[in-house]
């Protein structure tokens, strides 16, 4: 008769770590390329894992672990939403001396290009931020996203063209 694993097991438990940390740390790194975010994200994610040790079977524990990262990131993702949505309002009321025809073109197309990069796919997308954002460069994105750098060329070329599109004249890179 063989004997059933239990995820409580700290021999199993570490086995599972051991077999899904790096997985489970680059999918969240590109979800939100924030390097201790994500290391935040996974470690809570194993913490929740061992708390419900009891009630996952071995064989469910990568999805688990997943779950729990993804949902612990759209959280955060909502959460910060809120506290833009509040500085934002502050923000409004601080009186500036920019001229108000300025300051209303220039929300406009802040508007324009968030919608704009919002609707590049996914990959272009990533690629996109990964190098205007985070600084990156060619060779690093296709490390961690494990492509070529000729893919990570196309993609950023495919995401620019998409953008001046979109933008017109008002956007060049």
């Amino acid at each position: 008769m063989k004997k059933i694993e239990s995820v409580c097991e700290e021999l199993v438990f570490n086995r599972i770590y051991t077999a899904q940390i790096k997985s489970l740390y680059n999918f969240m790194y590109y979800k939100c390329g924030d390097v201790a975010k994500s290391e935040d994200f996974v470690q809570e994610s194993f913490i929740r894992l061992w708390n419900n040790c009891a009630k996952v079977v071995v064989e469910k524990s990568k999805a688990f672990l997943f779950t729990v990262a993804n949902n612990l990131f759209l959280n955060a993702v909502e959460k910060q939403k809120v506290v833009l949505k509040h500085q934002k309002h502050w923000v409004e009321l601080d009186l500036t001396n920019e001229n108000p025809e300025f300051l209303l073109e220039e929300k406009e197309f802040l508007n324009k290009l968030q919608s704009a990069i919002a609707n590049l796919p996914d990959n272009q997308r990533t690629v996109f931020l990964m190098n205007r954002i985070d600084k990156k460069k060619y060779r690093e994105i296709a490390e961690l996203l494990d492509i070529s750098i000729k893919t990570v060329e196309k993609r950023m070329s495919l995401a620019l063209r998409f953008l001046e599109e979109k933008l017109g004249n008002e956007y060049k890179v």
